[in-house]
């Protein structure tokens, strides 16, 4: 049950793509209207994270929960039946409202549910099987619809998801634990915070698209400004948004760091893959979809078999261990010219990142109290959406920079952009980028490992006792002052 809405927040990233080209037509949407409609979800979605999570903490997950699959669904009815191309944008928004109240309510959720630490790891797998299957499912269920409907089916499929999760989840999910004295929510908090990611990601995306104009420079500067500003209250409030003392734990912050890293690597790689698979190779969006299904298998598979390996090994050596297989997933790309090597890299890819995603999440949201779940978990997806967005900034920036300087004269700005000519030179330029990045990505990955290697050597296999420590020897206790004749 928890893990059907981030199964369909995971969907809803992918589907709009596939659907673009029809509503673009049906609405008469400007390019820039275009982009607003697909960056509203994911802008509202990353601004509000750490908001809810403090507001499902404070005033209960479960009311917090179906208070968003309720907008959720009626939101996606709203955009379905658009009419124009702002109606749109604006139900996109909600709907990324929405999704950030359900994304870390469900996962505190799991942490309060499964206080057994190997029962948790297994039903964390889960959740995360279900984020990876949204990614793996969206792009095909899109096709298959966009075949068959109009392109408002595609955010139909949310509504009878959430209807049933209204319907059964009073009575199938416990009470949830919350803090029984609750602070009341500072409200300066949550809007710098909002004021410090909005213009954050912004600017990252708007990099990634234009380069290094003064606009999105500008929007990252703000939000940078906004974000110092948001840590300096955080350090004086007794009651903060973001209890900063998490981060004097190394586990939790190399576990942050890590998974922050992971999303961001294979954002980007993603991203190149699937242009790969299109530009290069000449597949469809479908096709490409399809193409990528073993590559996501092995993660799904990989997230399920981590936490059964978790209860045998420490996590030092496994997360390590399963990274070294992404590098070596990353090292294959390094050589790829053909769909097969690609998917086989990527596959490899994912099964390696399987330990991180798990034991790194359990880490995370089992680092604070229960009634503190939500806080963590916010900050861990907050982490994947910013790394996300940062990968495809500076790890395309690099590939487009490749480009450019392998491309034949007189070849588009992009594949879509070249001449017929000048085609073969321009997909080998773009292969080159590929093949940088992946270098670049597997360099970075490996330091990772060696950081988690270090970091996590002290923590036991999931749901073994800590070692004892050795008793101390008692302090001499204090006589007094000595007394002299």
């Amino acid at each position: 049950m928890l893990a059907l809405p981030s199964l369909l927040v995971s969907i809803d990233l992918f589907v709009l793509l596939l659907a673009m080209p029809q509503l673009s037509g049906d609405l008469e949407a400007s390019g820039t209207e275009q982009l607003w409609i697909i960056d509203s979800y994911g802008f509202l979605l990353s601004g509000v994270l750490i908001t809810m999570g403090a507001v499902g903490d404070r005033l209960g997950r479960r009311r917090l929960l179906f208070t968003g699959a309720t907008v959720f669904g009626v939101a996606s009815v709203v955009a379905a039946y658009a009419t124009d191309p702002l109606m749109l944008i604006l139900a996109r928004a909600v709907l990324g409202i929405a999704g950030a109240a359900m994304g870390p309510t469900t996962l505190a959720l799991i942490t309060g549910m499964f206080r057994d630490p190997r029962q948790r790891a297994t039903a964390i797998g889960v959740w995360l099987m279900s984020m990876m299957g949204g990614a793996a499912i969206g792009p095909v269920v899109g096709g298959v619809l966009l075949a068959h409907f109009w392109w408002g089916s595609v955010f139909l499929l949310a509504v009878p998801a959430m209807v049933l999760l209204l319907a059964l989840g009073p009575a199938l999910l416990p009470g949830d634990s919350r803090e029984r004295h609750p602070a009341p929510l500072d409200l300066t908090s949550m809007a710098l915070s909002l004021a410090a990611i909005l213009p954050a990601v912004y600017g990252i995306k708007e990099l990634a698209r234009h380069g290094a104009e003064p606009t999105p420079l500008a929007a990252l500067a703000v939000g940078l400004a906004f974000a110092a500003a948001f840590l300096r209250r955080q350090r004086a409030l007794a009651h903060p948004l973001v209890d900063l003392r998490l981060f004097r734990q190394s586990a939790f912050r190399t576990a942050l760091g890590a998974m922050f890293v992971n999303t961001m690597l294979p954002g980007a790689t993603m991203v190149l893959i699937t242009q790969f698979l299109q530009l290069v190779a000449g597949y469809d969006p479908l096709g490409a979809g399809l193409a990528l299904l073993p590559a996501v298998a092995a993660g799904l598979v990989a997230t399920q078999v981590a936490p059964l390996a978790a209860r045998r090994f420490r996590p030092a050596p496994l997360i390590a261990g399963g990274l070294a297989v992404s590098v070596a997933g990353l090292l294959l790309l390094t050589t790829a010219d053909s769909v097969a090597v690609v998917i086989a890299g990527m596959a490899l890819f994912n099964a390696g990142a399987g330990p991180l995603v798990t034991q790194g999440t359990g880490i995370v949201v089992g680092s604070v109290p229960p009634e503190k779940a939500g806080s963590a978990a916010s900050l861990s997806q907050t982490a994947n959406e910013f790394g996300f967005a940062l990968g495809v900034a500076v790890m395309g920036s690099l590939a487009a920079a490749v480009y450019r300087h392998g491309a034949p004269a007189g070849a588009g700005d992009s594949l879509a952009a070249t001449s017929p000519a000048l085609l073969d030179g321009a997909r080998a330029a773009f292969t080159d980028g590929l093949h940088v990045v992946a270098g670049v990505s597997a360099l970075t990955m490996a330091l990772t490992a060696v950081v988690c290697l270090r970091v996590f050597r002290g923590l036991r296999p999931v749901g073994q006792p800590a070692a004892p420590q050795p008793p101390q020897e008692a302090a001499p206790r204090d006589r007094g002052p000595a007394m002299h004749a």
